[in-house]
């Protein structure tokens, strides 16, 4: 299947089975639940394989070293998507969720403030990573996690997302990291 035609099915896959949540986790929000989506095989696969294209080049080949997940729902897609490319998966976590000596960044979101860390040796030096989350809102936990990234020495490669939120400016605190979006809602 062609890099056009990975993407097709994955943006049908979202259409047809992302729903919105009004009002949660408070008012005013609508939350993009994205459980539909998992639970079909191959609505899931279709977007796994469309977020892994992030990790290649035009000829098809992996550049990227590694792939970090965001807590919680871009573990749920990093992993397969390292698979997808032969790559291992980081987990970016919540302040005191992970075991061993951290890195550790506060930021905003669009609703509050939070704390990530990632293993100080989760990434290598060098390495080129592929950051994978669900949903770029604000660009605040994309952004701390390029900081996470870049603290373990290695490049923030490019950021992946299911969805965009086009009424906020989520990629300003990427700045030249390149990012690609399934669907601009």
């Amino acid at each position: 299947m062609s890099g056009r035609d990975v993407r097709a099915s994955a943006v049908d896959a979202l259409a047809r089975l992302v729903r919105d949540i009004p009002d949660f986790p408070e008012p005013g929000i609508v939350f993009k639940d994205i459980t539909p989506l998992l639970a079909d095989a191959a609505g899931f696969a279709a977007v796994v394989a469309a977020l892994a294209e992030a990790g290649r080049d035009e000829r098809g080949e992996v550049v990227v070293d590694k792939v970090v997940g965001m807590e919680a729902r871009g573990f749920i897609l990093a992993a397969p998507v390292a698979l997808a490319l032969g790559v291992g998966f980081a987990p970016v976590r919540k302040a005191g969720k992970l075991p061993h000596a951290t890195h550790r960044v506060d930021y905003a979101l669009e609703y509050g403030e939070a704390v990530l860390e990632l293993h100080q040796d989760a990434v290598a030096p060098g390495d080129r990573v592929l950051l994978v989350d669900d949903v770029l809102a604000t660009g605040g936990t994309a952004g701390a996690t390029c900081e996470l990234v870049r603290r373990c020495g290695a490049e923030p490669a490019a950021f992946t997302a299911l969805m965009e939120l086009g009424f906020l400016d989520g990629r300003a605190p990427l700045g030249e990291v390149p990012v690609r979006t399934l669907a601009t809602v």
